[in-house]
């Protein structure tokens, strides 16, 4: 059953867990990412994104000044905050990453998403500057990458592997079209479709087009959202090409210039480009392009028709969730290629797990459900957002984490060159900065990830607070929705429409729940199918469903193939992860085995002004001897004494300095 995600107009937060989240990004992420492009954050890395579509946007003016750009300008630069002078920077030159304009991008997205939610004029202004500025920097025939505009434009398009304009495209695509519905003003939205325009005329199956395909993915679901909101039939096409064209050989990146040998054999797992992705069944490479390749075969597959790529998608999905998911939703066991390891190779000390891979497991997720309502792609949803996503985020919204490990020794993070990717405290920016403003357009977006919709069905994936408006025959259904989650499980849904529409309310069960409880007015008939409760019937208003998903403190163990793990377990309690921290329990937490057949306790704790729930387990720790001498001794049998452990939610760890973390504890 297709269906789609609900617009955030018709979705009104109310007082929660995922309003106090939004709020943060309004009021603090998305003004302090503004300095961060704009590089007036005191000590952060500089981003220079907005400093280098400045510089283009002066280059461009100079052309039209000269008569050698636009004959009928269609955007003037008019120098918004003038560079500052900076001898190490001059402003005739690019700086950063070739993919730096894709944070604008991101950022410009959160900002829609914030306005639609929370209309605020001086913010949307301030969208407005910014959107002047990058509409400024783009070349006459559409064009749009300030890496090229500012170094020349004669490479463009020749080293699709490794440089990012199909990538940059993508984001800036997903920016213009969420912008475009927040304000319903077209100008990014135009400057898109010039350059989706553009690159249409330079790929595509017809003789004489360019046969590549992005080197780093996303360019194919932002294609089939410019679709979905222009109509035009092209947009999917491409994006469809671009799928279709992955993997084919002779490779076409042969044909460019790259200095390493092409031995034989499949090669470019790294960019999912190894093979055909028809003939793809294992998750492989670099785990933020492969889950946004995923998520663009995933839309293709459910617009066309296209059963065979549906097949590819939900192969890739087993291989990803049963054989290289962290227990916290993180993606992606290894730092060298930021990449998936092979299955069950999941450490917890060098694990990679980044924020933006699992924001893009999200996106894969939805695209999932559209097609295919199932609470199991939910259900990944669910954990990804609750633990490795909100990790990501430091609870004042003021510093990130790029990569989210499972287990922190500080020392080893300063001293081992093997561990140097894993920070043991959030840092303000990064020169790499794609997770930031990814954290923050996946907040200001929960809402369309928590309820979508068909025909004459509202689905709750994620048990969100707020009141949700379906359109329904011309009819106006409305559901007010208050929600315990994630601290307990207690949700009630109130119908507020007009009576008699016929609508369908489907509501996830969460495979967390190994039981329970639902209250539904008689008049109501209900249905399960595939991890969801269907209620139909005559909603009257003020009908009210009551649902309890218990919440107990669980444990659980890995797979025997995950090694790493062997003799340890997790603890967690509704969607969320828990954790042990040194802030709690001292210093040395390895020396402790938690006893899972003992009662547990549960309590709070204040962290950076917040008062999060604990779960306190009965443990032993090692008592400590010193040998007579010499590293190693003879053995001995070891001795313990009674202990406890404070287990906090994983996402808010790291919120007290530097300190151990474990996420997986000895039993």
């Amino acid at each position: 059953m297709d269906n789609t995600p609900i617009s955030l107009r018709n979705f009104k937060a109310t007082d929660g867990f995922w309003k106090n989240q939004m709020e943060l990004v309004r009021k603090e992420v998305i003004p302090y990412e503004w300095d961060m492009l704009n590089d007036r954050v005191e000590g952060a890395t500089p981003s220079f994104c907005m400093r280098n579509f400045r510089i283009a946007g002066k280059l461009m003016a100079e052309k039209r000044e000269k008569g050698s750009a636009f004959e009928e300008p269609l955007y003037t630069f008019r120098g918004f905050e003038a560079l500052p002078e900076d001898p190490e920077h001059p402003e005739d030159k690019f700086y950063g990453f070739v993919f730096q304009d894709s944070d604008f991008s991101k950022w410009i997205e959160a900002v829609a998403y914030s306005l639609m939610n929370h209309p605020d004029d001086e913010l949307e202004r301030t969208a407005d500057e910014a959107i002047d500025i990058v509409c400024a920097a783009q070349h006459e025939s559409g064009y749009l990458d300030t890496y090229y505009i500012i170094n020349g434009m004669d490479k463009i398009f020749t080293n699709l592997r490794d440089y990012h304009e199909l990538y940059c495209f993508g984001h800036l695509t997903e920016g213009a079209v969420a912008y475009y519905q927040a304000t319903g003003k077209r100008k990014l939205l135009d400057a898109c479709i010039r350059f989706a325009d553009y690159i249409d005329s330079c790929f595509g199956s017809d003789e004489g087009k360019c046969k590549g395909y992005p080197g780093h993915e996303i360019a194919e679901m932002a294609l089939v959202r410019l679709y979905e909101v222009t109509g035009e039939k092209r947009y999917l096409d491409l994006a469809r090409f671009f799928v279709d064209e992955r993997g084919k050989q002779p490779y076409y990146w042969d044909n460019e210039e790259h200095p390493e040998e092409k031995t034989p054999g499949e090669r470019y797992q790294y960019n999912q480009a190894h093979r055909p992705v028809r003939d793809q069944d294992e998750a492989v490479g670099h785990a933020v392009r492969a889950v946004y390749l995923y998520s663009g075969m995933a839309d293709v597959a459910r617009l066309t028709g296209d059963e065979e790529l549906w097949n590819a998608c939900c192969r890739l999905w087993d291989s990803t969730v049963r054989e290289k998911l962290y227990i916290t939703g993180g993606i992606g066991g290894t730092h060298i290629g930021e990449a998936f390891s092979f299955p069950f190779d999941l450490p917890n000390d060098t694990a990679y797990a980044e924020t933006c891979a699992s924001i893009g497991l999200i996106f894969w997720a939805r695209r999932m459900l559209e097609k295919e309502v199932h609470a199991k792609y939910a259900d990944v949803m669910e954990l990804a957002l609750y633990n490795t996503v909100l990790s990501g985020m430091n609870l004042d919204g003021k510093s990130f984490f790029y990569v989210n490990p499972l287990e922190v020794l500080p020392e080893a993070c300063h001293k081992d060159e093997r561990k140097f990717h894993v920070k043991p405290v959030r840092q303000k920016w990064f020169g790499c900065a794609c997770c930031p403003p990814n954290i923050a357009r996946m907040i200001s977006s929960v809402p369309a990830y928590a309820y979508t919709e068909s025909e004459d069905t509202l689905f709750m994936h994620l048990h969100m607070a707020g009141t949700v408006t379906k359109q329904v025959n011309g009819s106006e259904a409305v559901f007010a929705v208050e929600s315990g989650f994630p601290w307990n499980g207690k949700v009630t849904v109130t119908y507020e429409g007009e009576a008699g529409v016929p609508v369908k309310l489907a509501v996830r069960i969460p495979g967390w729940c190994s039981g329970r409880k639902i209250q539904v007015p008689e008049h109501l008939s209900g249905s399960e199918a595939n991890g969801y409760l269907y209620l139909e019937g005559t909603w009257q208003k003020g009908d009210t469903v009551s649902f309890e998903f218990p919440m107990i403190p669980r444990f659980f163990q890995a797979d025997d193939r995950v090694r790493e793990n062997i003799g340890k377990v997790a603890v967690a309690k509704g969607p969320v992860v828990y954790c042990a921290e040194e802030a709690d329990n001292g210093a040395n937490l390895h020396l402790h085995r938690v006893l899972p057949g003992e009662p547990v306790s549960e309590g709070t704790v204040t962290i950076a002004g917040q008062t999060f729930p604990t779960i306190v387990v009965k443990a032993e720790k090692k008592v400590q001897k010193t040998p007579a001498e010499g590293l190693y001794h003879e053995y001995q049998p070891e001795e313990y004494e009674a202990a406890e452990l404070t287990l906090i939610p994983y996402y808010a760890w790291a919120n007290r300095g530097e300190n151990e973390m474990m996420v997986w504890l000895r039993k």
